[in-house]
């Protein structure tokens, strides 16, 4: 039986609703998600990640990618903020159905194309906003990749980096052509906005 949990609140902008409870109703975003092993929005990486999006200036035609999507909440909450296209890739398929059932409860399906794999498996490229909330040495790992998918000017919102990785994953981001924007220290993990240059 799926475990209940009560709306809060995120940031400015977001409130976190349980898919059985849709009475809140004030001017705040509503992201509709299961609570789940792949993140429903009470971890520290994805409150951080979340309070960055809502301060990034508007654009239309959004192309995100978001590695390692797990629920999608990421790629729901930018979608909800701005319009776009969206690519999700996680390599577990049990994230892709959770991504999919979220997607579809947020009225953003339409707009998602789902990559169950990995980077090197997804052949779009040209992404101007780029979400990846997952372990630091993964982040080392892909960072060359990442950066090929990105266009010039692209955001790269980049969590799930524990506090003894978060140097060398900002310094390799650095000598790849970025620049860093925001570097959020959290309570064991970090939180780095990145723009390519």
């Amino acid at each position: 039986m799926r475990e209940n949990y009560l709306p809060f609140d995120i940031g400015r902008r977001f409130t976190i609703v349980p898919p059985d409870n849709l009475s809140v109703a004030d001017n705040r975003i509503q992201l509709i998600m299961d609570r789940g092993a792949f993140g429903s929005g009470e971890h520290e990486t994805t409150q951080s990640c979340l309070e960055i999006l809502e301060t990034l200036p508007a654009g239309e035609n959004q192309k995100i990618l978001d590695l390692g999507s797990g629920t999608g909440i990421l790629t729901i909450a930018a979608l909800l903020l701005n319009p776009g296209r969206a690519w999700c890739v996680d390599i577990e398929q049990s994230a892709i159905t959770s991504c999919k059932r979220n997607c579809r409860r947020n009225k953003v399906d339409h707009q998602i194309t789902h990559v169950c794999g990995t980077l090197k498996q997804l052949e779009e490229s040209g992404f101007n906003l780029i979400l990846a909330n997952i372990y630091g040495n993964i982040l080392l790992d892909v960072a060359e990749d990442l950066i090929n998918k990105a266009e010039t000017g692209t955001r790269l919102l980049l969590s799930g980096i524990l506090w003894e990785y978060n140097f060398d994953v900002r310094q390799k981001y650095q000598k790849l052509g970025c620049r860093v924007v925001k570097n959020r220290l959290l309570d064991e993990f970090s939180t780095i906005l990145l723009q390519k240059l």
